[in-house]
């Protein structure tokens, strides 16, 4: 074997594609994520946007709302016409009705600017191990919580938890997208059916109810999170990673 081809390849870097019109932003990311093992390539407009990510296919996207040429809702929703790369929104747009809008047309999460570069960062590192395909038989673990999704069975520290229908659709839903924020409407609509999208009492009380079996205080819930206004989202167990 040659020296040349004893050579160990060069790890291929992660492509985050960075959709925004303001320089300084551009510049911040730039220097953060290629400090942390990131290809960074960049657009300033949606159109371009919408180009760059088709080219040069990147493995999570941070997309600005405020556009120069189109809403960044609009964008999203024309790169969920053939991809489901993970989008993460960075916008100073901190309304509960944009961060809805959002959320619904597909990102994957929200962050408000400013922001600081080590909560971005775990956001980037929760969308990445999102977007990695997952066994259909895989068992979900949180602390003391186990959800065996093929066997429809839920443990807590060993015991199995008795759970509702509903209950158990709407866990389920979250485990699935774990780590992700599911608006109310979403969860309605999954769970209760197309009609139910407004009905978020519904949704309060089933969640007040899997707290109260699965959580250890449920006064003070460390797995299902509150996103205020949003939705809801269940803590996957790296997240601080």
């Amino acid at each position: 074997m040659t020296e040349a081809a004893a050579k160990p390849k060069p790890v291929a870097k992660p492509i985050a594609l960075v959709i925004d019109d303001e320089p300084q932003i551009r510049r911040l990311l730039r220097v953060t994520l290629e400090a942390n093992g990131y290809e960074m390539f960049e657009a300033v407009t949606g159109n371009e946007g919408i180009v760059q990510a088709a080219q040069c296919r990147p493995e999570v996207i941070l997309l600005d709302l405020g556009l120069p040429d189109m809403d960044g809702v609009e964008v999203l929703k024309r790169i969920r016409e053939w991809t489901r790369v993970p989008v993460i929104i960075l916008s100073v747009r901190d309304r509960e009705n944009d961060k809805i809008a959002a959320l619904d047309a597909g990102a994957d999460d929200f962050v408000t600017k400013p922001f600081g570069s080590g909560e971005l960062l775990a956001r980037l590192r929760t969308a990445l191990r999102r977007s990695q395909p997952q066994s259909a038989t895989a068992v979900f673990r949180a602390g003391k919580i186990e959800v065996d999704l093929a066997a429809r069975i839920v443990r807590k520290n060993g015991v199995e938890v008795k759970l509702t229908p509903t209950e158990y659709a709407l866990l389920r839903l979250l485990v699935v997208h774990a780590g992700k924020v599911l608006t109310h409407r979403h969860l309605l609509t999954e769970v209760w059916g197309p009609n139910a999208g407004e009905q978020t009492h519904y949704l309060r009380v089933h969640v007040a109810h899997l707290r109260e079996k699965l959580e250890e205080n449920a006064g003070r819930p460390e797995l299902i999170a509150t996103e205020s206004g949003v939705g809801y989202r269940l803590v996957r167990p790296d997240e601080g990673e």
